[in-house]
């Protein structure tokens, strides 16, 4: 199967296709813009963002039975802020980045966090929805130079580094992306099953 990761983002591109890999599908990556619709919860993110695809930007390769086309919208929420920035953690990255982030956490004691993603897979006219979650404390100081985003103030529960401190494979172990992954790798392997 073809597998089209439709993202700009390159790092996201790279820790998709890294865990793709042991099951030697071609993947592609897609810089296929569409809108981000502000909601309540990822999983419409994703859905608003395949259903506007396949109305006003459908490519010829989507209607085929061998290629399908991935999703993923994630959002970091913070407990201490009372869930933000959840679904505008994008928007508010590019807007206060890291370090509008721990200057709202300054004085605040509880550091508990979490990391979701959403991910949506298309193929063969159908939508699979795959989901997973990090917990993890916000750290004090942006440490180390890897990964994108937020990484480097996201402390895992479990390690005591940073996801911009790990390398793509360290991270996968841990991130929300990474098990969200886990569940699409099952339905790939077995959907070749049963197709074989």
């Amino acid at each position: 199967m073809i597998i089209h990761i439709l993202t700009s983002n390159e790092g996201k591109f790279r820790e998709i296709s890294k865990m793709l890999q042991p099951l030697d599908h071609e993947v592609i990556k897609e810089d296929i813009p569409y809108p981000e619709v502000q909601a309540e919860s990822l999983k419409t993110v994703v859905e608003h963002g395949i259903e506007w695809i396949l109305e006003n930007d459908m490519r010829p390769w989507m209607k085929a039975p061998d290629h399908g086309f991935v999703i993923d919208d994630s959002g970091l929420f913070i407990k201490a802020l009372k869930g933000f920035p959840g679904v505008y953690s994008k928007y508010v990255f590019f807007t206060i980045g890291n370090t509008g982030i721990l200057r709202l956490l300054e004085e605040k004691k509880d550091r508990e966090a979490v990391f979701r993603t959403s991910l949506m897979f298309h193929t063969d006219g159908r939508n699979h929805y795959f989901e997973g979650l990090c917990r993890a404390h916000i750290a004090y100081q942006e440490r180390g130079r890897h990964g994108f985003g937020y990484d480097p103030v996201f402390i895992p529960i479990g390690s005591e580094l940073t996801f911009a401190e790990m390398d793509t494979a360290q991270k996968n172990t841990f991130s929300h992306r990474g098990k969200a992954m886990e569940s699409f790798l099952e339905f790939l392997i077995s959907m070749a099953t049963n197709e074989g």
